[in-house]
């Protein structure tokens, strides 16, 4: 809230300099703040009395904002990156589907580990079960399970996420 919005009948001012001017009411904040032809901007409401603090609110916006993309820029969202397979997999196949995930863990992504059934194969659903739980155990070191191999229709699905 800024300038006549401020609704309390006494706050804590602060120049915009950074010194304290103060407790007085917030009309006579109001009048320092347009001898200065600044505004009068509301910081905490949950302090007692609420603090506010004299300065340009235009500026004051636009270093909030600047604040936020920053913060938007570093912070990282995991994505769900998959690595398919068939259950009658080849060791060296086996291996390049093994450092794939490794690599989408350590990126700090999710990894669904999906093997593939097509037509009889669905009867050997044990078999890719079996592959899924040896994947798990060759990643344990930087995985941990987040959701156990399950069947889904003609697949068989597990989601890995990275150790915390």
């Amino acid at each position: 809230m800024i300038n006549e919005r401020i609704r309390f009948p006494r706050v804590r001012v602060v120049d915009s300099d950074g010194s304290q001017l103060g407790i007085m009411t917030s009309q006579e904040a109001m009048a320092i703040a347009r001898e200065k032809e600044l505004d009068l901007v509301l910081v905490s409401d949950k302090a007692d009395p609420p603090v506010c603090k004299i300065i340009d609110y235009g500026k004051f916006r636009f270093e909030q904002e600047k604040k936020a993309r920053e913060a938007r820029k570093k912070q990282h969202t995991s994505d769900v990156k998959e690595v398919k397979m068939r259950y009658k997999i080849e060791e060296h196949d086996y291996n390049v589907c093994i450092n794939r995930a490794e690599r989408f863990i350590k990126a700090g992504d999710k990894v669904k580990a999906t093997v593939t059934f097509r037509g009889r194969e669905i009867q050997h659903s044990h078999l890719a079960e079996d592959l899924l739980k040896r994947m798990a155990n060759d990643l344990q070191a930087i995985a941990e399970v987040q959701q156990p191999p399950k069947q889904e229709g003609r697949n068989m699905i597990m989601f890995l996420a990275p150790k915390r």
